[in-house]
């Protein structure tokens, strides 16, 4: 009860009433992104991460870059060489894509961004093989999630009337009705924590290079695209500092934290299946 009064009382009025499966949804939460000064300089900071971590880790391919469920995203403002695509038509969006069914030719694609997105695929067992297809070698995806530590636990059991937290769940999402009602925001969790050597096991070409929990208070206070904005947009540089502050007690207290997935080249898989086999 608590939690529900809080949720109506904190909702971001541009937001209500709308239904979350809704264009119009996504059109609100841009409107939301773009008021919230904080919440953008935030955002691009998530864009930075991304094409840091392209660059780091995924070799000297020239493929494709892409945003999968860009939703209200602004990164061609500040990666203008990205394809931004969601489920839904969009007018500020340049496809629509399906992640789990992607368009794209075989071995075309660099680097996938995907933020806040993955734990809405039903079927993350498509989406992997569909990575393994459109990747080149050497690529691979950046992905920006809820966390599964205990602060994140607890939160994300109360933040959201139209998802759920539940870490004892199955990959695959049956009770989905759309691809922003009753997603499981534990999925990251489940497959990347609890489950790693099965994941590891049914998808031999994809290494985890990369999973960083980080704390993200700013996210929090910034309300998001859902709930009003807590601090005023001042306060995001001391905001940001705590965050820094706060960041060796991640492991308990982060909200998110960050895949990388690299496809392995080719080569190394023969060889490692070669040395298996000795």
């Amino acid at each position: 009860m608590v939690a529900t009064f809080l949720r109506g009382l904190l909702k971001e009025p541009m937001t209500r009433s709308i239904d979350v499966n809704a264009s119009e949804m996504s059109v609100a939460h841009r409107q939301v992104l773009l008021k919230k000064k904080c919440l953008r300089r935030m955002f691009q900071g998530f864009y930075s991460q991304c094409r840091t971590l392209d660059e780091r880790y995924f070799g000297e391919g020239d493929g494709l870059r892409v945003e999968i469920g860009s939703g209200s995203s602004i990164i061609k403002e500040f990666l203008p060489d990205v394809t931004t695509t969601d489920i839904k038509p969009l007018p500020f969006v340049d496809m629509v894509v399906d992640a789990q069914e992607m368009p794209f030719d075989n071995n075309s694609v660099r680097a996938l961004y995907g933020i806040n997105v993955f734990h809405h695929l039903p079927q993350p067992r498509s989406f992997f093989r569909e990575l393994v297809r459109v990747l080149e070698d050497g690529g691979g995806v950046v992905l920006i999630e809820p966390y599964h530590g205990p602060v994140a636990r607890w939160l994300f059991t109360r933040l959201h009337d139209c998802e759920y937290f539940d870490l004892n769940g199955p990959w695959e999402n049956t009770r989905q009705k759309g691809p922003c009602l009753d997603a499981n925001q534990a999925l990251s969790g489940i497959i990347f924590h609890r489950d790693r050597i099965l994941f590891e096991q049914e998808f031999p070409d994809l290494e985890c290079v990369v999973d960083v929990p980080h704390t993200q208070l700013s996210y929090l206070l910034s309300g998001g695209v859902n709930f009003r904005q807590l601090v005023p947009d001042w306060a995001y540089p001391a905001v940001s500092a705590g965050e820094k502050l706060l960041s060796p007690l991640n492991h308990w207290i982060a909200l998110q934290h960050t895949i990388v997935l690299r496809k392995r080249f080719k080569g190394a898989m023969d060889h490692a299946g070669k040395r298996a086999a000795a």
